[in-house]
């Protein structure tokens, strides 16, 4: 008899996605610098999360010895986001977005997200390496505060 798992590819997904969205707000990931690096992050923490779930899973106490012992995580990650996985980002970062009261805040924050480098970010906007750096703490501090 097989057990059956008690959470799905939504679950680890919504979950990994959380995580992403407080390690930005917590300012644990200043070097997200293009979008590959936030797929590919992502990418890692959807990986780790899927593992300690199959690890808790295959835990003797839960039964462990009927979970298959390996689980091909290219069945769980897929190469692209979903649609519903798209979609939920880009509700994600319209929320965050509209946390920042400032329209200049707001500009920097979609050219980060979008992968564009520091300087590339102040030479886009006309202003001063550093101002940019300064901008990017204030709207980490926004979105640190914000509770949904």
């Amino acid at each position: 008899m097989q057990t059956r798992r008690s959470f799905d590819q939504e679950d680890v997904a919504i979950s990994a996605f959380h995580s992403l969205c407080e390690g930005v707000r917590g300012g644990r990931f200043p070097e997200l610098s293009h979008r590959e690096d936030l797929w590919s992050l992502l990418v890692v923490i959807t990986a780790r999360k899927t593992s300690a779930k199959l690890r808790g899973e295959s835990a003797l106490k839960r039964g462990g010895a009927n979970t298959p012992a390996e689980v091909d995580l290219s069945s769980l990650l897929g190469t692209e986001p979903t649609p519903e996985f798209a979609a939920e980002l880009a509700d994600e970062s319209e929320r965050l977005l509209q946390i920042l009261d400032d329209e200049d805040l707001r500009a920097i924050a979609i050219r980060k997200l979008e992968g564009y480098q520091n300087r590339e970010i102040a030479d886009e906007v006309g202003c001063a390496l550093r101002t940019v750096e300064r901008r990017l703490a204030l709207i980490r501090q926004a979105w640190s505060e914000f509770e949904p």
